[in-house]
């Protein structure tokens, strides 16, 4: 029965999941923490964060991640294969469907349509992980260094264009020594 569930869960955010493994986030995560409960805030809130610094997309990682703790091997190979199945066929179609449409006002507007859709997902998974499992000691008088940490972070990868590798590695230092 697990397979069937992972198969149905993960074709489904497959299908869904417009705009990469961001705007996918919310969609594992009402699925896999809220619906069937697989797994807690906290551990997807982990396996977010292992998975980005992981070679590979980050739908996939926490894909197989949820197949292996849920049906072990077999489990996170069905994972995998029924999140990336959508997409290869989707993109085989439209392909096919672009060679013969490539100049219409349609495909074009469509295809512009998407976008507010795909950074809205982006925003709510964002959002979605602003959690006290993510920023400890949130309030007025606490230490809030979790949120010291998330500004310059994206303050140094906005606006001064930082590499993102060394973000992770300096925020995950001062993560240590600070915790």
């Amino acid at each position: 029965m697990i397979y069937l569930q992972l198969l149905w869960v993960f074709i489904k955010i497959g299908v869904l999941g417009f705009g990469g493994g961001y705007a996918m986030l919310s969609l594992i995560q009402h699925e896999v923490v809220e619906h069937y409960a697989w797994m807690s805030t906290t551990e997807f809130a982990d396996m977010v964060a292992i998975s980005q610094m992981t070679p590979g997309p980050i739908s996939i990682n926490l894909a197989t991640y949820v197949g292996y703790t849920t049906g072990g091997l077999g489990g996170s190979l069905l994972a995998s294969f029924a999140l990336c199945l959508p997409s290869v066929v989707m993109v085989y179609l439209i392909i096919r469907l672009f060679m013969s449409k490539k100049n219409s006002a349609l495909m074009d507007n469509t295809l512009k349509g998407l976008k507010p859709a795909i950074a809205g997902l982006i925003f709510a998974a964002g959002l979605s992980m602003m959690n006290t499992q993510n920023f400890v000691e949130i309030g007025r008088g606490q230490n809030n260094v979790s949120i010291i940490i998330c500004v310059l972070a994206f303050v140094a990868s906005y606006f001064f264009k930082a590499n993102p590798i060394l973000l992770i590695v300096l925020s995950g230092v001062v993560g240590f020594f600070v915790y």
